[in-house]
């Protein structure tokens, strides 16, 4: 094999191979996945030196520890968290050197929830439908890490203009959402209409990559027939019989069968992919 290649010696709780993802296969059943944070994992590459399709690690809160098997350039952006070199505290958000051999750990999240890690050359590993990420609703793409996975890397990147350090917005401290009400508002009472807009929501621990789930008042239905399922996008809300909120995020079902209140905006998404269990969730729309 290569020496063009990652030994994951640690693989944390949850990293996953993510690139801009696989849009455009909803007729398939096949969400878009792709990185949480779509500007932390743009701006990991760029720090490296890869361009924006590029493929790189999410890691999810407690990071990873990797071992390249020949000299890498490496940046880590997304929640803040201590980076190390054989034990040496190196930057985070900024690029780093890190010779072969040695061992680069990410650690645990400071505060937010996703780091992403880029390697000059980026992830070589094979693409699937036109993206090597990872799907963790249908399955596609490599699997989630384990220890003693090997990554292999692509070629090394040309010199480039280097980027010493990149601005970083801080994991919020509340998440403030804009929505577009639909197209099942009508399906609510207007009390919840009112409630859905005024009322604070708190993130839930069960958030993961295929939802962001929240905690708080539920929202009562005015229509109490069944749904037939329907198609849903890219930061939908939709309402299941409990009556609280989940925002599907980039691992999302195609169709559901639960009314959908309104969609978030897209701009607004990556900070929903750094909000911690417990931070206040507000809708505005």
């Amino acid at each position: 094999m290569s020496d063009r290649a990652l030994v994951v010696v640690r693989a944390g709780a949850l990293t996953t191979v993510q690139d801009l993802g696989r849009p455009g296969h909803a007729h398939l059943g096949v969400p878009p996945s792709g990185t949480l944070d779509g500007p932390a994992g743009l701006l990991a590459n760029r720090l490296v030196g890869n361009g924006p399709l590029a493929a790189l690690l999410e890691t999810t809160l407690n990071g990873v520890a990797l071992q390249p098997r020949c000299p890498v350039t490496v940046a880590v952006t997304g929640a803040p968290c201590p980076v190390s070199v054989d034990g040496r505290p190196a930057a985070w958000g900024a690029p780093v050197d890190v010779p072969a051999g040695s061992l680069l750990t990410v650690g645990t999240a400071t505060s937010g929830v996703r780091s992403y890690v880029a390697v000059s050359g980026g992830l070589d590993v094979d693409p699937v439908l036109g993206s090597r990420s990872t799907d963790l609703l249908s399955g596609l793409g490599p699997p989630p890490l384990t220890d003693g996975t090997i990554l292999p890397l692509g070629p090394p990147v040309p010199p480039h203009t280097r980027v010493d350090v990149g601005p970083q917005p801080a994991p919020p401290a509340a998440l403030i959402l804009r929505i577009t009400r639909g197209p099942r508002d009508d399906w609510f009472t207007p009390e919840a209409l009112r409630t859905l807009t005024s009322h604070t929501f708190t993130v839930s621990s069960t958030s993961n990559r295929i939802g962001l789930r929240t905690e708080g008042t539920p929202l009562e239905r005015a229509v109490l027939r069944e749904l037939p399922s329907e198609g849903l996008v890219l930061g939908a809300v939709q309402v299941p019989p409990d009556g609280r909120p989940v925002i599907f995020l980039a691992d999302h079902p195609t169709t559901g069968g639960y009314p959908v209140v309104g969609v978030v905006r897209s701009a607004d998404l990556p900070a929903a992919a750094q909000a911690a269990p417990g931070t206040p969730v507000r809708f505005i729309g």
